[in-house]
């Protein structure tokens, strides 16, 4: 039992992830409805089978506040793929501030990006620019959704009409 399950609020939007167990009780107890199931996978007690739920929506709207998703270095790194966004590499990886702190650049998610040791040492205290670099993506403000549609892309691939974002291999 260790897929994960994507919950749902009632208006379809993604609220949170949970264990196969959690989301079993919320439909028991009448609390949520399972709108898709793994495949081939079941949960089975002495008497009874359960298929075993991937996505399920919550019967009462949750007034849920979005927070976003917290800027740091792991997340930033997963938002990057965990490659260089200057040459692409996946070795020796730091945060590199595109526009330097010493230069008005602030720790956004806008600003910081995915930088190997050597790009980010060729770089130094210039923008891109003056330093002859370009990004190979631009740094972007990731969703939850975005995170979901990734881990979803890899782990859980019933989750993906569920998520407004779409998936890109590559």
């Amino acid at each position: 039992m260790n897929k994960r399950v994507l919950v749902l609020n009632l208006d379809h939007s993604p609220v949170s992830v949970v264990t196969v167990q959690k989301a079993i009780v919320l439909c028991l107890m009448q609390k949520a409805n399972c709108l898709k199931t793994y495949e081939y996978l079941q949960i089975r007690t002495v008497s009874k089978s359960f298929d075993y739920p991937a996505v399920i929506r919550l019967n009462e709207y949750k007034n849920i506040p979005y927070k976003g998703v917290m800027l740091n270095r792991a997340n930033i790194f997963r938002r990057d793929k965990h490659e260089c966004l200057y040459c692409g590499s996946t070795k020796q990886l730091t945060i590199d501030h595109v526009i330097p702190s010493s230069k008005g650049g602030r720790s956004t998610w806008t600003n910081l990006a995915t930088a190997c040791h050597r790009c980010n040492v060729k770089k130094g205290d210039k923008t891109p620019e003056l330093a002859g670099m370009s990004l190979r993506v631009k740094p972007f403000k990731p969703s939850l959704s975005y995170f979901l549609a990734d881990y979803a892309e890899n782990n859980a691939t019933e989750w993906i009409p569920f998520l407004s974002v779409p998936v890109v291999s590559g």
